[in-house]
Formats: structure tokens, C-alpha cells, sequence
């Protein structure tokens, strides 16, 4: 079994509230999770109405399979979603047997 995640550092356009915030971070969240179909969250900068962490995780039996997905997510915020810049992605990659 093979577990890997991503942990993207996101500068958001013109956000004046966290409010505004959320209303940018859900609907991406939600499309990672759907597109990639792999776990995803804010997992960070909660209380920053300018900046966000999101994270995604996946499991699967092979590790190219989990490159692939993490993959995936990186070129949809990198491509997909003109309203944040991408500042930074953190990766792992680990083994059951690790």
C-alpha cells in the first residue's frame, strides 16, 4: 500500500474577508476531490484572508498510481484556476512497509 499527499501553498486575487476566502477555497476543494477523487481539505493559513493551505492525500496499491494523482491536482490548481497563484507544493510519498 502506498500513501502520498500534497500540500500546496496558495496566494488568493483579491479577497477583502475570510468569508470571500471560503467562498474561493470550497468550490476548488471540491474539485479536486471530485476530479481526482482523492481526499481534500484546507489544512492550513485558517485564520489569513490572502493565503491557503490545501492538502491531498491518496492510497493506493502502487506507487506510480499515487504519483498520478498527486499529479493531477498539481496541474489543475498550477492550470485550472486563474484566480489563485500556486506559491509552493510540499509532497510525500510513503509505503505500508516504510
Amino acid at each position: 500500500m502506498w500513501i502520498g499527499w500534497v500540500e500546496f501553498d496558495i496566494l488568493l486575487g483579491d479577497v477583502q474577508s475570510l468569508k470571500e476566502k471560503r467562498s474561493v477555497i470550497r468550490p476548488i476543494i471540491a474539485d479536486l476531490a471530485r476530479r481526482t477523487e482523492a481526499a481534500a481539505a484546507e489544512v492550513g493559513d485558517h485564520d489569513l484572508h490572502r493565503r491557503a493551505a490545501i492538502g491531498v492525500s491518496v492510497i493506493g496499491a502502487d506507487a506510480a498510481h499515487v504519483r498520478d494523482v498527486l499529479d493531477r491536482a498539481d496541474r489543475m490548481l498550477a492550470e485550472e484556476h486563474p484566480e489563485i497563484t500556486l506559491l509552493s507544493a510540499r509532497r510525500g510519498l510513503h509505503s505500508s512497509e516504510d
